[in-house]
């Protein structure tokens, strides 16, 4: 053995530290309970289908699995755009009904399917009808 000092050990890692427990709620106090840790459930949804993914042919929801079905969902099209719609007349009620619920709410595009454009001339022209009692601007309840 050399009479050479020996070189002090490293450091221990430090401890870990609890994470502080959620803030009480107050009584009464509806929603959903806060999650401390892991997935927020905002990611991106999918509807299923490539390679090795839910509802895949090597998925677990695949077809011959015994797994859930998966529900493909149609895309919905604009159908101003379809048609090559440049202007939307606020005097053809017959083209601005189907995009009124029945108590006057205007649809929402991800109910109609219509794009942002169209949905923005949609809104004016639904408005218009409104103001010169060609739609009503509500139902009698």
């Amino acid at each position: 053995m050399s009479d050479q000092p020996v070189p002090p050990a490293p450091p221990a890692p430090p401890a870990p530290q609890e994470t502080p427990s959620p803030a009480p709620r107050p009584e009464g106090h509806a929603g959903p309970p806060r999650r401390s840790e892991g997935h927020s459930g905002s990611g991106p949804r999918r509807e299923g289908g490539g390679p090795g993914g839910p509802g895949g042919p090597g998925g677990p929801g695949g077809p011959r699995r015994g797994g859930k079905r998966q529900y493909f969902r149609k895309k919905k099209v604009c159908r101003f755009c379809v048609e090559r719609v440049d202007f939307i007349d606020y005097k053809k009620i017959e083209m601005l009904q189907p995009f009124v619920q029945e108590r006057g709410k205007v649809l929402p595009r991800r109910m109609t399917g219509t794009c942002s454009r169209h949905q923005r001339w949609l809104g004016e022209a639904i408005k218009r009808a409104r103001n010169i009692a060609l739609l009503p601007f509500a139902t009698e309840l």
